[in-house]
């Protein structure tokens, strides 16, 4: 059975969450792993986690996906900044690994003038800071569109910070669509040439989960604009065909479309039902 669910806000507590996940249909959802906007992280509250955790069993809820905030950029030069994000990353490695949480992404930052190679350093030094290797969470980059100054917009970015980190053995992907469709990655035309490409460079066995997101803006336009799923630049046949891929298929997708959760009970509903139906 496909895993499949939306980002769900978990301000109402992890166990709501878990219930609203359920409630749409979903067998699996990404929530932050902090505030994205603010600084603290919130106390966990033992009666909601053992509901949490009661929900993800009882439902056979497929890998969990936690995103690490915006405010986080591991890739600049402002030393304030750095350390607030080395800081953050490392409490939230062992915060979402203390639930039991399978995978934990990041956007991997923005060198703001200091050039890819500068950035790319910077990463890997927090990510050598915050990984003990002795977790069983997996540290995901995610894959960007290439807006500014942003880092991640190229295969080859991914795999020279995954090369660099000493315990390289808990990092991964998460390939968003909408993101490496406007990066200049056709998926629309040339998936199986993409995936060769991600495979050389960085290998299919990093590839984790997916982000589920058509795109608002054309195809290498590096601009960072999510559509509902069928109603952008994408298009449905493309969504499902990278969704049917054998090398795809098995993989957990996390929509980030622009709609609240009814819309995603809809959009859940539309993409189980196309592909029962393509079985």
């Amino acid at each position: 059975m496909i895993i499949i669910g939306p980002h769900i806000s978990i301000a109402k507590g992890y166990g709501k969450a878990a219930e609203v996940a359920v409630e749409i249909g979903a067998n699996t959802f990404q929530f932050f792993s902090r505030n994205p906007r603010g600084g603290n992280a919130k106390e966990f509250v033992e009666k909601d986690i053992t509901k949490f955790q009661k929900i993800r069993k009882e439902n056979n809820f497929g890998a969990l996906l936690a995103h690490a905030p915006y405010t986080m950029n591991l890739g600049g030069a402002k030393d304030d900044v750095y350390e607030f994000g080395k800081k953050v990353i490392k409490e939230d490695i062992e915060r979402m690994d203390s639930l039991g949480i399978e995978y934990m992404c990041f956007h991997p930052g923005s060198h703001v003038g200091g050039g890819i190679d500068f950035g790319i350093e910077r990463i890997t030094t927090a990510l050598n800071g915050a990984i003990k290797g002795n977790e069983n969470i997996t540290i995901l980059l995610e894959t960007m569109s290439g807006k500014g100054t942003e880092i991640g917009f190229e295969f080859e970015h991914l795999k020279r910070i995954i090369d660099n980190v000493n315990h390289s053995e808990r990092m991964g992907v998460c390939l968003d669509t909408c993101h490496i469709f406007s990066a200049g990655y056709d998926i629309v035309n040339n998936l199986d040439r993409v995936l060769e490409e991600f495979d050389k460079i960085v290998g299919l066995d990093r590839l984790k989960t997916i982000h589920l997101n058509d795109s608002m803006m054309p195809f290498g336009d590096k601009k960072d604009r999510h559509a509902i799923i069928g109603e952008g630049k994408i298009g449905l046949d493309a969504i499902i065909n990278f969704m049917t891929h054998p090398s795809i298929s098995h993989l957990p997708f996390f929509l980030e479309t622009p709609l609240e959760d009814e819309g995603h009970k809809r959009e859940i509903k539309m993409i189980r039902e196309i592909l029962d139906g393509i079985q």
